[in-house]
């Protein structure tokens, strides 16, 4: 039971904390209910705010509609828990090709996103495969919203640090044409150390 109204509190916490910020800073987020996800049956929460961001790619087709990506999002929501073995969603946050962003595990939840980076870390995956070409710019605007959200609302370290997922294990994700994107952008490194 106090685990059930410490879970209340916090995500009210976070509601009011995003609420509160100016809404020109935040993209569009469709809740994890909103898109048909399931609820987790075990809930870590991790200490905010948290030091690093690592960009990935889900190498699934690509969406630009409501309807389109909730299912390929409860897809993959079910490949996660019931294939792979996850508590939920691997990643804290998934981007469309239409620029909405969809909550995964969110800002307060452990992500099973990047080994050694799932508890001080917060997944971003870019919907679809971006190893010849880049996401669309309202993809790559939200996600740049997303991370000055997660300062201002006090989810990401001001000096948070950026990375691809092949930085932190043998992957090719995000792809290679986002991973020299990314490189371009504030707070990347080239060396991360978790």
């Amino acid at each position: 039971m106090c685990k059930i109204i410490a879970n209340v509190l916090l995500t009210l916490l976070h509601l009011v904390a995003i609420a509160s910020s100016d809404e020109s800073d935040c993209p569009n987020i469709k809740l994890k209910t909103q898109w048909g996800g399931h609820p987790s049956p075990e809930i870590s929460y991790r200490p905010i705010p948290v030091k690093y961001v690592v960009i990935h790619h889900t190498v699934t087709p690509e969406c630009d509609t409501f309807p389109t990506c909730a299912e390929l999002l409860q897809n993959m929501q079910n490949y996660h828990t019931q294939s792979l073995k996850y508590d939920d969603i691997g990643y804290n946050f998934l981007i469309a090709s239409d620029g909405t962003v969809y909550e995964g595990t969110g800002w307060l939840i452990i992500g099973a996103h990047t080994y050694g980076y799932n508890t001080n870390g917060t997944g971003i995956a870019f919907i679809g495969d971006y190893t010849a070409k880049l996401p669309s710019a309202a993809a790559l605007t939200s996600a740049k919203k997303l991370l000055s959200c997660g300062v201002k609302t006090g989810n990401l370290q001001e000096n948070y640090e950026l990375l691809g997922g092949r930085q932190a294990f043998p992957t090719l994700s995000p792809g290679i044409t986002l991973y020299n994107e990314i490189q371009q952008w504030d707070h990347w490194i080239p060396n991360p150390q978790p």
